[in-house]
């Protein structure tokens, strides 16, 4: 069967089998076994297993696990709670302070973790309940909650881009340095609006009066217990990064023992803690694992037959200038993550979007390598605009899981359409001045 042919049969397989409800990591599984079978005979089977252990053997996937456990340790352990507590401190004055302490929590939640699960929840469960008692109005509420969450997949260390580095062969440390300055834009984005939204119509939001209360010594230890803790954790984590004493994957390692010795501090290293986080990185990266084994036998078996350099050609076949094929490459990313993981939707497309992306010139980004860490910041920001976009957004069913049963999921689809808006214009900026991911990791010699 002509590559033409094969590649709409199984674009349609995949549709098919998705409508019927089987997971997704099920899916490109089987539609990869039967496209090896049809092509290769029993062969075939052999050439899955080879593509699907020749990923999962690189030593750099090791960090997603380890990075899951950091964040779960810290959930279980409650740092959470102290960080929001300790925020609260610096944001009473302000109307609409909780909303803006909820962005400044995500933010040095993000820096620990760099997994949005566990952080949306964990913000539902402790600021939506605060700010609906203060007299918030609902949709700002629950779209800072998702949209503050979100910024775990831009902000260092984010396993959406350890995924990426491994699967485009970019340096890893470079994505997360050209990821901090976007992360911190769009964090800001969403202050301001909270700002302006409040100051134009005042009923948002309560007045600052009745967010404060009389701060003791007690409290501002606490606060400051609350904060130390975990700038000390991410101080380590990126600091052995960048300082070079230590690869991603050691200093995931690292910031799980900074995680236990967090909650030590805490008093919460107990047996409870210690299962809870176990159990729950364990489903985590069991779905995650599933999703990568589909996906990457899929691709691999689809570019055996001649699919990678088919889809190189039709790209190129547009006769676009780069910066065109760029934005169809972004479209593309945005269409996919209406129904696909994130996941499957990197490991699918980045194979055959890297080595377009690397043979085309952008004069003002720079040489290869720049080019490969700013479209992966630019990929990543997509990422992060999937897991707020209906009808899939992610971030908005993990709010539901822990929001009061009154709230409805189109409400919270509601309230997160600003912020998507927000999140297009930072895209917009990054595409229009590369300076933004890049200053940094040229700064600092990473890129």
């Amino acid at each position: 069967m002509p590559i033409e042919s094969a590649t709409l049969v199984i674009i349609a397989s995949l549709f098919v089998l998705m409508l019927a409800g089987i997971p997704l990591g099920v899916v490109t599984l089987t539609v990869s076994i039967v496209t090896a079978l049809a092509y290769f005979g029993p062969a075939g089977l052999g050439l899955v297993g080879r593509q699907i252990v020749g990923v999962l053997e690189h030593y750099s996937f090791v960090a997603v696990p380890l990075f899951v456990l950091m964040a779960s340790v810290m959930e279980k352990a409650g740092v959470g709670h102290d960080l929001f507590d300790a925020m609260a401190l610096l944001s009473g004055r302000l109307r609409g302070g909780v909303a803006i302490q909820t962005i400044a929590v995500a933010v040095l939640m993000a820096a620990m973790a760099g997994v949005i699960g566990g952080e949306i929840m964990m913000l539902g469960l402790i600021a939506l309940p605060q700010m609906l008692r203060l007299g918030y109005d609902r949709k700002l509420s629950m779209g800072a909650i998702c949209a503050g969450g979100s910024l775990a997949t831009l902000i260092p260390p984010s396993i959406v881009m350890v995924i990426y580095g491994v699967t485009a062969n970019v340096s890893i440390g470079a994505l997360f340095l050209g990821g901090v300055f976007p992360g911190l834009m769009l964090a800001g984005f969403y202050v301001a609006y909270i700002l302006l939204r409040v100051r134009m119509n005042p009923s948002l939001a309560p007045p600052p009066a009745a967010e404060r209360r009389e701060v003791t010594a007690a409290d501002k230890l606490a606060a400051l217990r609350g904060i130390a803790i975990p700038l000390l954790v991410v101080a380590t984590v990126l600091g052995s990064i960048y300082a070079g004493i230590a690869a991603v994957t050691e200093a995931a390692a690292i910031g799980v023992a900074g995680a236990l010795v967090a909650a030590a501090a805490r008093k919460r290293l107990d047996l409870a803690t210690i299962l809870g986080a176990s159990r729950q990185t364990f489903t985590t990266v069991g779905s995650i694992i599933w999703l990568i084994i589909g996906a990457v036998s899929f691709v691999g078996i689809y570019n055996l037959i001649g699919g990678q350099d088919f889809m190189r050609e039709l790209i190129r076949s547009l006769a676009l200038p780069p910066l065109g094929i760029v934005l169809v490459m972004m479209a593309i990313l945005m269409l996919l993550g209406t129904f696909m993981e994130w996941i499957a939707i990197l490991l699918i497309t980045v194979p055959i979007f890297a080595p377009v992306i690397a043979d085309l010139s952008f004069p003002a980004v720079g040489d290869a390598d720049a080019v490969k860490v700013w479209f992966g910041v630019l990929v990543t920001i997509n990422i992060q605009i999937y897991f707020l976009s209906p009808p899939f957004g992610p971030a908005c069913f993990f709010l539901k899981s822990v929001a009061p049963p009154e709230i409805s999921l189109q409400e919270i689809f509601a309230s997160v359409l600003p912020f998507i808006a927000l999140q297009a214009v930072g895209l917009a900026l990054c595409v229009a001045f590369p300076e933004i991911i890049l200053f940094l990791p040229r700064a600092l010699g990473a890129g």
